[in-house]
């Protein structure tokens, strides 16, 4: 793990650097301009990851012992004043606010980076360093995506991040699928990606899960892992969508799955 970890941290260094280089030329009309995610605008969407940035560093300073666990109003008082800033103050904030996350991220020792493990307050049991960075990166990474998007409809996730995001998705998949926007039969599909290659099942039950490859006889979703990604996360619209993608059953079809996963 020590390797993926260093890993993770680095592709959220990249991130950062990659953010800030896309955003810190726009003036006020380009921050107030939409972003690719609903209702946001490019200013609303640095908000957010300024935002959680500061909730997940108040979090990680409190399981290293550099400060109190946060109150459970903490979250909703920093929503508060960031949303009170201009746009032009949200934007100057999220970088300094993801630099502090950033920075104290790679300022963990060996360790630490191995041992430590942080309470987010919402997850049933305290999450070790590796998670904690992909829980990050598949939000800023998804966040960053709706900003490039704005400017280059064949934006792609930030390719050092996509293997790193598939454990927060199997984490969460369960809150962002809704099945009961299937017409079809709810039944699980073998889904390949490549870039990396995997090979798992995509439970549409009840409740919709990452499992183990079904039977041979299940349909089999082929496409980019970085565009499955985007799928789960409300983000493959048909402009958006590369090519090269199968789906080798008529039902459920592609737009099911979009329906499936109406997005965040």
């Amino acid at each position: 793990m020590t390797g993926q970890v260093d890993q993770a941290i680095a592709a959220l260094r990249t991130g950062q650097q990659s953010l800030v280089r896309l955003t810190a030329p726009m003036a006020e009309p380009e921050l107030t301009g939409r972003s690719a995610a609903s209702e946001w605008t490019i200013a609303d969407v640095l908000s957010h990851l300024g935002s959680g940035a500061e909730i997940m560093l108040a979090w990680l300073e409190a399981a290293l012992g550099e400060a109190e666990k946060p109150e459970p109003d903490f979250r909703e008082s920093v929503w508060d004043r960031w949303n009170a800033r201009t746009p032009q103050e949200q934007a100057d904030e999220f970088v300094a606010s993801n630099e502090a996350l950033v920075g104290r991220f790679e300022g963990l020792d060996r360790s630490q980076r191995d041992h430590l493990r942080v309470d987010l307050g919402f997850l049933p049991e305290p999450v070790d360093v590796l998670t904690l960075a992909s829980l990050r990166l598949n939000e800023f990474t998804l966040h960053a995506w709706d900003i490039a998007v704005v400017s280059d409809p064949a934006a792609t996730l930030a390719p050092e991040a996509v293997d790193f995001l598939f454990e927060p998705l199997r984490l969460l998949i369960g809150w962002i699928g809704r099945t009961e926007a299937l017409d079809a039969d709810r039944r699980a599909l073998t889904v390949r990606t490549t870039d990396p290659d995997r090979l798992f099942g995509l439970d549409l039950g009840e409740t919709v899960s990452l499992v183990d490859p079904p039977a041979d006889s299940a349909p089999v979703l082929s496409i980019p892992a970085e565009a499955f990604l985007r799928l789960t996360a409300g983000r493959l619209a048909p402009e958006h969508t590369p090519p090269g993608i199968s789906l080798d059953t008529t039902s459920p079809t592609l737009d099911d799955l979009r329906k499936t996963f109406p997005g965040f």
